[in-house]
């Protein structure tokens, strides 16, 4: 669990580890570390919160279930002012758990116990879904009848106003836009968006599609734009 053989070649930016337990702070501070990482560690919420005002990182690994408040509530708080990956490790395994975690913001989930190597694949692939990826396909505007969407300036706006996306929502945003008008699977999604680890974790896709539906379409329960084929996949039509 707590050993590595892969590394990093160049300084990947800062990372905050938010748990209270001692060891599995140590063995991620020690592996991140080894990777480059400037590493800020918290045991509970409220310092978590602090710490991520002051010093930005790049990237957060949090536990759900600290000592002074639910890590929920950490993501929502983490959520109104900024959008750096967040990457939930818990021993908290049900559905509806994960779902509530995803939902507040967070862009990944990785089950206690876990293996290191899983877990500094899941953050590396979040970090990279932040990044501006400078690719040409991304240079791509959509126009519907209720929003407007300019992938490469990472706006969107509804009815006139601006609507805020996480990064991990502008990906799959991205994929379903480049793909208008076809089916993409729900493998192909989860692999596209959350990495090749993420096959079948489908309850992603669900709580990610009914985000966008809420901040894009007019009408959510009656979607228009993002469509759902059931066992299948999902596509976007304009």
């Amino acid at each position: 669990m707590l050993s590595s053989s892969e590394g990093q070649s160049r300084a990947p930016g800062r990372a905050l580890v938010v748990d209270d337990e001692p060891q599995i702070v140590r063995a991620l501070v020690i592996n991140l570390k080894a990777r480059k990482y400037e590493v800020d560690a918290a045991p509970d919420g409220a310092t978590a919160l602090q710490l991520a005002a002051a010093r930005h990182p790049d990237v957060i690994v949090l536990d759900l279930g600290l000592p002074d408040m639910d890590g929920v509530e950490v993501i929502r708080g983490l959520r109104g002012w900024t959008r750096v990956p967040i990457l939930v490790l818990s021993a908290r395994q049900t559905s509806d758990e994960k779902v509530e975690a995803l939902d507040a913001g967070a862009d990944g989930y990785v089950a206690k116990p876990f293996g290191m190597d899983e877990l500094l694949a899941r953050l590396r692939a979040a970090v990279r879904r932040a990044e501006p990826t400078g690719r040409g396909e991304d240079a791509v505007v959509i126009e519907t009848d209720s929003f407007s969407v300019d992938l490469a300036a990472k706006k969107a706006h509804r009815e006139g106003a601006d609507v805020r996306l996480t990064p991990t929502e502008w990906h799959l945003l991205g994929v379903l836009v480049r793909n208008a008008g076809r089916l993409v699977s729900q493998k192909q999604l989860l692999q596209e968006v959350w990495g090749p680890s993420y096959g079948t974790e489908t309850n992603y896709l669900r709580v990610y599609m009914a985000q966008l539906r809420r901040k894009l379409e007019r009408d959510p329960s009656h979607p228009r734009h993002f469509i759902t084929e059931p066992g299948m996949g999902y596509r976007f039509e304009r």
